[in-house]
């Protein structure tokens, strides 16, 4: 497929809202594809080049981008700025430049220019067919980069994007501007206005991996009842390029094999919320109950390949953790393993937990060294789903209990066996979660001992035990995780932070709806940050799949990227918030950067705590 024919399809797409269409665009492009390039087209699609826990980036702003845009034709990077102030996208200006190039105004420059540069491609012996100067192919240039037409295929340009992402060292950044610039100039203009957002990470398609797995068994079957089973695959390999190249070359058989492997993340599960005790025992039967601690999930890999260590969103964060690297080295009982652990910094000089907001400042790029020292780490570990070549998620939780306390040493400093006791006795859950309340901790985590790891899952397999159903009057039996979908400008003194207010909801499907607008309960220096977090991810246009009233659409839009815990009083029914819910009196507790938005509480979840209150209604 051209790199043209594949834009044609994302213009499709960013003209499409209805989430069903978009399915069905999905489905007619991997039809479309071969099985050399759906993985490829997948990540693209995606704004990506890899699976997101590569953690892969261009490492380009804006102004490098800009000044791309203007080598590749020939102009002053001052006039793509210009024209980006009008505009607001540089997709756009680049595909306006690239329109205007081959007009008259700009002909007579284009073609000195080309020639210019076809003469000392001459002069050096390196000319190659439809590649500017300014591209060095390297060894991985394709036979596969151009069809008969000399039209870039979409191996060709995903080929050259890999190489302007790994570029690094001395002169780096002039290599990335040149190497984007010459893929600019051997586009067309449709395909510009992609190839720009891309490295931006800006390409607004409107769809996530969950769609693309609702696409290949569109693909497949023309519908979407293969939909649990590519996700069921996807839970325990995120890899969503590898399962449509597997689906692709043999359908739902190709997938059957993949298991869980060292150094490829699985989703971790995830806790559902119950009422009371009671509940829980009706639900679970006799249960296991652990701490619940207020740190970071670390899901921890060592393999002959080496470590990884990732986060609760997927994000490799080996780097930043060479204390926890070096404890999977030298405190474990086994060669290969996948464990499941929560990551809690504490005082070096009194051994008390921090709270999460300190805890998190470990998750750096810089100035790791000193980080450790002042934040040292503890890692509870409370599950193994993997061990020396053996998959062990279908096992029950108490069989997969036995093999981890084999694996560690007693005497471990960092990997730490997470304390455990067995019961079916409502008293003694309570008495335990209040043991863990006055210890500074959440509460406690109740599991099912008989239960196999439900990756990416809320099941009743586990359940949060933070405090049981609330008395009129007091706060919610736990906090909401929403996404900033808007911000409104401040008056008088909160002019100066850039936020009056902002706009916040939760996950319905595919789409987001609102819950709540906040305006109090931060500090200045909370609204200083969310000005700061939002001014990179502001929007002209509201955003696919965000579904607000008319009377609460905010100032200025913001992308789907930043996420908050928010604490409120309680929860009511409402008219104008589009969840048909409104938490009241909210306050900021904390910003999330270890969750994705994918992450993000449901309306069901919500729901669920609204039924929980103690008195219900208004």
């Amino acid at each position: 497929m051209t790199f043209k024919r594949l834009s044609e399809y994302f213009q499709k797409l960013e003209e499409t809202s209805s989430r069903l269409k978009i399915t069905e665009i999905l489905a007619a492009l991997f039809k479309e594809s071969d099985r050399k390039e759906i993985d490829k087209i997948c990540y693209l699609s995606l704004g990506r080049l890899l699976p997101a826990y590569e953690g892969l980036e261009f490492q380009m702003a804006e102004k490098m981008v800009i000044r791309a845009i203007a080598k590749a034709f020939g102009i002053n990077s001052e006039e793509v700025q210009r024209e980006y102030k009008k505009v607001g996208d540089l997709g756009k200006v680049g595909e306006e430049f690239k329109i205007k190039s081959s007009t008259l105004q700009f002909r007579s420059g284009q073609a000195l220019r080309r020639s210019l540069s076809r003469a000392e491609s001459r002069n050096s012996g390196q000319e190659l067919k439809g590649q500017s100067k300014l591209w060095d192919m390297g060894p991985h240039f394709s036979p596969e980069s151009e069809d008969s037409r000399g039209e870039v295929r979409v191996l060709g340009v995903y080929e050259r994007l890999m190489e302007i992402a790994r570029e690094g060292g001395t002169g780096s950044v002039e290599r990335k501007v040149d190497k984007l610039a010459a893929l600019i100039e051997d586009l067309d203009a449709a395909s510009v206005r992609f190839i720009v957002r891309i490295p931006l990470g800006k390409l607004r398609l409107g769809f996530s991996d969950m769609t693309v797995l609702d696409a290949l068994s569109w693909m497949g079957k023309g519908d979407k009842s293969l939909r649990t089973r590519l996700e069921d695959v996807y839970d325990v390999v995120a890899d969503i390029g590898e399962i449509a190249k597997k689906v692709k070359e043999s359908g739902l058989q190709g997938i059957a094999g993949i298991k869980p492997r060292v150094g490829t993340p699985i989703l971790p599960a995830l806790a559902q919320r119950l009422g009371t005790v009671e509940e829980m025992l009706e639900k679970m039967g006799t249960v296991a109950m652990e701490p619940k601690y207020d740190g970071t999930r670390l899901q921890l890999h060592k393999g002959k390949s080496g470590i990884r260590i990732f986060t609760r969103n997927l994000e490799n964060v080996t780097h930043m953790f060479p204390d926890v690297v070096e404890a999977l080295l030298t405190e474990l009982r086994a060669k290969e393993l996948i464990l499941d652990s929560e990551g809690i910094g504490f005082d070096p000089k009194t051994g008390k937990f921090y709270p999460f907001q300190e805890t998190i400042k470990r998750k750096r790029k810089h100035g790791i060294d000193e980080t450790v020292t002042r934040i040292p780490l503890k890692c509870f570990v409370f599950d193994v789903l993997y061990k020396d070549g053996e998959n062990l998620i279908e096992k029950p939780f108490s069989e997969r209990r036995k093999i981890l306390e084999k694996i560690l040493f007693p005497s471990n400093k960092i990997l730490i066996l997470s304390p455990q006791i067995i019961t079916d006795d409502p008293k003694k859950m309570r008495e335990y979660h209040d043991e863990q309340i006055k210890k500074g901790l959440e509460g406690a985590m109740v599991k099912k001992i008989n239960a196999s790891y439900d990756p990416g899952r809320r099941g009743f397999t586990w359940v949060k035990f933070k405090q049981e159903e609330t008395k009129k009057g007091g706060g919610l039996a736990d906090t909401v995780d929403c996404v900033v979908m808007g911000i409104t400008r401040g008056k008088g003194k909160r002019a100066t932070f850039g936020v009056g207010s902002f706009l916040v909801g939760v996950r319905k499907g595919q789409e987001f709806v609102t819950v709540t607008n906040i305006g109090t309960g931060l500090s200045d220096d909370q609204f200083r940050e969310l000005n700061e977090r939002s001014r990179k991810l502001k929007v002209k246009a509201k955003p696919k799949g965000y579904l607000v009233d008319k009377n609460q659409e905010p100032d200025v839009w913001v992308e789907p990227k930043i996420v908050v815990e928010i604490q409120a009083d309680n929860i009511t029914k409402s008219p104008i918030h589009t969840a048909g819910l409104a938490l009241r009196f909210p306050r900021l507790v904390n910003f999330r950067d270890d969750k994705s938005v994918e992450q993000i509480s449901t309306v069901k979840e919500v729901a669920s705590l609204y039924r929980m209150q103690f008195a219900q209604g208004e």
